[in-house]
């Protein structure tokens, strides 16, 4: 038997300011994080319930709450990428889905038209080579 296992994140706020807006225009877009991080399964399937015994996702959170706040992005590609840089130095996760989605939930201006998003998935090397990756 085969064992294959994943951490999911859904639905989390993100706030980042993202695109390109003129000085005094607020960013009027909502964001959010749906992960899925690829993890061995005996951090999931467990014999003993304890937190010594899974992947303890919160300073993964840490750490993508304060690369979303430490500047102004023009695109949701760049954070998508330095967001898997932050799950590519956790030694445990083996790959990562992000889809990161902006709406804007008063319908006014820019994007009236629901949610729009971008969906990155790094694997193997790729992921391996995330941890050495450097951003300006």
């Amino acid at each position: 038997m085969s064992l294959h296992s994943t951490i999911e994140l859904t639905g989390v706020p993100i706030k980042a300011q993202i695109g390109i807006f003129t000085a005094d225009e607020p960013d009027l877009y909502e964001h959010t994080l749906d992960l899925t991080l690829e993890v061995s399964a005996s951090l999931v399937f467990i014999e003993a319930d304890g937190m010594a015994q899974v992947f303890d996702y919160d300073p993964l959170l840490e750490s993508i709450h304060q690369v979303s706040q430490d500047k102004h992005y023009e695109t949701q590609e760049m954070l998508a990428s330095r967001i898997v840089h932050c799950c590519a130095m956790f030694e445990h996760i083996a790959g990562v889905h992000v889809c990161l989605k902006k709406s804007r939930s008063n319908g006014v201006g820019g994007t009236v038209c629901g949610t729009i998003g971008v969906r990155l998935s790094v694997t193997g090397p790729e992921l391996i080579r995330a941890r050495t990756m450097s951003f300006d």
